[in-house]
C-alpha cells in the first residue's frame, strides 16, 4: 500500500485507519458529530466512508455506526475471496485431464536434488548420514580440512562408529602432514575408520549405504547435489572402489619415487599435469597443495630442466623422459 499525506504532513497507509483517524472517529461516535474542518486532518475517514455530511448544516459530519462501516468494508474483500476461489476451482477443472495423463514416477522426481547454501547442505548431510546403517564412503581432496570442519565431521561419525557402520575415507598424500587431520585420524581410526591416501583423487564425494551420494555442484562449495538415482550412485561407488584399489593405507609409508636428474616424485606429477595442459590452480587442486607451493615446485622443475619459459618447459619435459619413470596414473 502507498502512503498518502495531507497538508499538515500526516502520513498514513492507503485503505487503513491511522492513529489520528481513530481518535477523531471515536470522538465523533461519542459526541454524535464532528466538525468538517477537524476531520480534514485525517483523509482516511473520508476514504473509508466513516463520516457522512449533516443534511442541515454542511459544517458538520456524522459518524457511520461501526457495525455498518465494518460490513461495508469487509463485503468487497469477501467478494474478492469468493471470486478467487471460483477461479481456483475453474483452473483445477481445466488441468484435471492433464494430471491423469502425466503421472510421474515418485522415485524419479527425487533422483537429483539441488542443495543451495552451506546451512542447507550441512543439515541434509547430518540427516542422511545419521540414518546410515551399513557403510559410509567418503573422498576428501586437499591437504587437510579446517579444525572446525573436522570437529563437525567427528560429531557425525562417532554415532556411526558406535553402531558398527563400516567407514572408508580417501585422502590425498598431503593430508598426512596436516596437524588437524592427523589429530582427527588418531581419534577415529581405532574405532573402525579405514583410511587410504593417493597423490591425486577426484573432487569431494560422500556415499551413504550405496543408496545416496553427495557431490559438489560449484567450485565454491555453496551448491551440492543429492543423488538418489540407483545407476548414478552405483557408478560413483565403482569410481570410489577404483581409487581405493590404488590407495596407500594410512599406516603404510608412501612408496618412494626416486629422484631423476634432481627431479622428485611430486615434481614429476606436476610435470605430467603441465604436459596435459592444466593451469597452476588446477594442478594445485589435483595434488592437494596450495598454489604457492605448486609454483615453487614448477620453478624447481624449470631450473632442473634449464627452461626459460612455460612453453619451453612443456617441450623439455616431453624430451627429458622423466615421465617414463612413472607408471600409468590410476
Amino acid at each position: 500500500m502507498g502512503l498518502e499525506c495531507d497538508a499538515s504532513g500526516h502520513k498514513h497507509s492507503h485503505g487503513e485507519l491511522c492513529a489520528v483517524g481513530k481518535e477523531l472517529y471515536a470522538k465523533a461516535l461519542r459526541t454524535g458529530r464532528i466538525a468538517r474542518s477537524e476531520a480534514e486532518a485525517a483523509p482516511c475517514l473520508k476514504e473509508l466512508s466513516l463520516l457522512h455530511p449533516d443534511p442541515d448544516d454542511s459544517r458538520w459530519l456524522h459518524p457511520i455506526p461501526p457495525t455498518i462501516a465494518l460490513n461495508q468494508l469487509i463485503h468487497p474483500i469477501e467478494q474478492q475471496i469468493q471470486e478467487r476461489r471460483q477461479h481456483a476451482i475453474a483452473l483445477a477443472d481445466v488441468f484435471e485431464p492433464f494430471l491423469a495423463i502425466h503421472t510421474p514416477d515418485p522415485s524419479a522426481t527425487q533422483a537429483i536434488t539441488v542443495l543451495e547454501g552451506l546451512s542447507v547442505i550441512n543439515a541434509t548431510l547430518d540427516r542422511v548420514i545419521n540414518e546410515c546403517t551399513t557403510e559410509l564412503l567418503t573422498v576428501q581432496p586437499g591437504s587437510g580440512r579446517r579444525p572446525e570442519t573436522l570437529e563437525a565431521a567427528l560429531r557425525r561419525m562417532e554415532p556411526l562408529l558406535d553402531r558398527g557402520v563400516r567407514m572408508r575415507t580417501l585422502y590425498q598424500h598431503t593430508a598426512r602432514h596436516h596437524p588437524a587431520t592427523l589429530a582427527y585420524v588418531e581419534r577415529v581410526a581405532p574405532y573402525g575408520l579405514v583410511l587410504r591416501t593417493l597423490e591425486e583423487i577426484i573432487d569431494r564425494l560422500i556415499i551413504v549405504d550405496r543408496k545416496v551420494a553427495f557431490v559438489p555442484a560449484r567450485s565454491d562449495r555453496q551448491v551440492a547435489l543429492e543423488l538418489r538415482h540407483e545407476g548414478l550412485v552405483q557408478y560413483l561407488v565403482g569410481v570410489f572402489e577404483q581409487f581405493w584399489l590404488h590407495g596407500v593405507p594410512w599406516d603404510e609409508e608412501i612408496p618412494y619415487k626416486p629422484s631423476v636428474d634432481g627431479i622428485g616424485g611430486v615434481q614429476r606429477s606436476i610435470a605430467r599435469l603441465l604436459v596435459e595442459g592444466h593451469v597452476d590452480e588446477a594442478i594445485a587442486r589435483r595434488l592437494g597443495m596450495n598454489v604457492r607451493t605448486c609454483r615453487a615446485h614448477i620453478a624447481k622443475l624449470a631450473a632442473a630442466l634449464g627452461s626459460g619459459s612455460r612453453a619451453q618447459l612443456g617441450y623439455l619435459i616431453a624430451r627429458s623422459g622423466i615421465l617414463e619413470q612413472d607408471g600409468p596414473a590410476p
